[in-house]
């Protein structure tokens, strides 16, 4: 262990936020600048495409366009030149399509939706859309799992996984992404012998059910793990990895609160043989290391680099990401992967999301600010900072083509941060 910082006492439940994801290749249908899925092509928050220009002359990077959007946590993804948006509009759950360069309409898909949120929050989607094989993958605030055609927005199949598998509501409905993996469709549902479950991709039909795990509000990965695809989960109970083929699990690490008023909700990062865990609620940060059938800790603290709801970003060995809870206003630090030193800390950044591109780091914080800076252990360096909407901002952006897509609680903006 590593303690190296003031820790944060953990009470209340946490905002719902974009709490979703998972990890997948970039599909080979997919563009270069498509980011379509939560947290990127690579399910870890990075960006691959045009370089990012380092500073914003005139006050902040050029606007394109922007739109008034319904109700949701959810984050917009971008495949084949579409910006797709999952969006609560009069009650209806809404997946919608715009041209991701004008943000002219193309079309829409939408489905009755009576979620009711216990806490008065937000009462939209929770979780990113995912695009894979020219369709689009959505996972409602109810737990309705629905595949459309991403040409045309035509409706292929809907499951109803809360009736069908008996799931609980949770504090804040379903929120996390599923993972598309060689043609399955696989979600923590939460259900009693069902806790996370694959479907065919094509169909929706049931595959293969594993665990009895309830669900958490962070999305799961597929990666390579010594030498084997896995899916990688961290459900309410802790981290879980599965054979995406069979559901055989491979490995299990119990990582919860104490607390029954808490979650898991930021995404596992699956750096090669490595997996960093990290939540709330006194549950803390580990990095461990995978090996046959079992994990092995590496270290783990609760007073390093504990994730309320935003997940880090690793670069050059090193960790970028917030610490402590939102409502206590968390701190933005480098921490080393392999030991948990806490390299720098900027106190009292207040909460938002990371993402990392070029080696910087692009930093959408929840007041609306966007800010650029160097992703390296030394020093905190902001290169250029720029209001871009009104708070709040908790859904994560996208970033795809060098141009950055962001949601506030009724509008979204593109804005351009190519050179």
């Amino acid at each position: 262990m590593t303690p190296t910082a003031p820790r944060f006492s953990a009470v209340l439940p946490p905002l719902p936020a974009v709490l979703l994801a998972l990890a997948l290749p970039l599909p080979a249908w997919a563009q270069g600048g498509d980011w379509p899925q939560w947290l990127g092509p690579h399910r870890d928050g990075r960006y691959d495409g045009p370089a990012l220009s380092a500073e914003w002359p005139g006050g902040g990077p050029p606007e394109l366009w922007r739109r008034r959007v319904g109700e949701g946590f959810a984050g917009p993804a971008v495949a084949g030149g579409r910006l797709l948006l999952f969006h609560r509009v009069e009650g209806r759950e809404v997946l919608e399509a715009f041209d991701a360069a004008s943000g002219d309409p193309l079309w829409r898909h939408d489905a009755p939706t009576a979620y009711r949120d216990d806490f008065g929050f937000d009462e939209g989607p929770r979780a990113v859309p995912v695009a894979a094989a020219g369709r689009v993958f959505t996972f409602g605030a109810q737990g309705r799992l629905s595949a459309v055609d991403l040409e045309t927005g035509e409706a292929l199949w809907e499951v109803d996984t809360a009736e069908r598998f008996g799931v609980r509501k949770g504090f804040f409905g379903a929120a996390g992404s599923p993972v598309v993996e060689a043609g399955r469709v696989i979600a923590n549902v939460g259900g009693g012998n069902a806790g996370i479950v694959a479907f065919d991709a094509a169909s929706g039909e049931v595959l293969w059910t594993a665990t009895s795990h309830e669900a958490s509000y962070s999305s799961g990965v597929a990666a390579d793990i010594g030498g084997e695809r896995l899916a990688v989960f961290f459900t309410r109970e802790g981290l879980v990895g599965l054979d995406p083929d069979t559901g055989a699990v491979r490995f299990e690490q119990r990582w919860r609160s104490r607390l029954g008023a808490s979650v898991n909700a930021a995404t596992p990062l699956v750096i090669g043989d490595l997996i960093f865990a990290s939540a709330s609620y006194g549950t803390g940060a580990g990095v461990f290391q995978a090996g046959a059938q079992e994990l092995s800790s590496l270290w783990s603290s609760d007073d390093v680099l504990s994730n309320h709801y935003a997940t880090s970003v690793h670069h050059d060995g090193h960790l970028y990401g917030f610490h402590g809870r939102q409502e206590y206003g968390p701190s933005f630090r480098a921490v080393e992967l392999r030991t948990g030193a806490v390299q720098w800390s900027e106190d009292r950044f207040m909460a938002g999301s990371v993402t990392l591109a070029d080696g910087r780091l692009v930093i959408m914080r929840e007041s609306g600010e966007l800010v650029l800076a160097a992703a390296a252990p030394d020093a905190f360096t902001p290169l250029a900072r720029a209001q871009i909407l009104p708070p709040v901002v908790r859904a994560y952006p996208a970033l795809a083509g060098g141009l950055l897509y962001v949601r506030n609680t009724d509008t979204l903006v593109c804005v351009d941060l190519r050179q």
